[in-house]
């Protein structure tokens, strides 16, 4: 099993944990992928606060968007957000305007 931290392939197991030699991680074969990427990425809002899947944020400002002509107002509550690794980190459905990508630095969690 290879590192989850560096790639390394010189791993070796420990009691219950597995450690890598080059870098010195320790952690749990055991675990699920998602408890050991969770650690790797996070969101925050624009007050710090920790967003998750399925979480319920309120925009904090006027959001223009392209080919539209009206944009996103102050207040517009989107639920069920998904999180994404990319520039645009939000992936929800905003009322009045459908499937969009949105910033975690323009919104709150509710």
């Amino acid at each position: 099993m290879n590192c989850l931290k560096c790639g390394s392939t010189y791993t070796y197991e420990m009691d219950a944990l597995m450690v890598c030699p080059e870098c010195a991680y320790e952690w749990n074969p055991n675990e699920t992928d998602s408890e050991n990427s969770s650690d790797s990425f996070v969101v925050k809002d624009a007050h710090g606060n920790i967003l998750q899947n399925g979480d319920t944020v309120i925009v904090i400002k006027d959001l223009p968007v392209k080919g539209a002509s009206k944009s996103i107002k102050v207040g517009t509550k989107v639920t069920g957000i998904r999180l994404v690794d990319s520039d645009h980190n939000i992936d929800c459905k905003v009322p009045g305007f459908g499937s969009m990508g949105l910033k975690s630095e323009f919104v709150k969690k509710a």
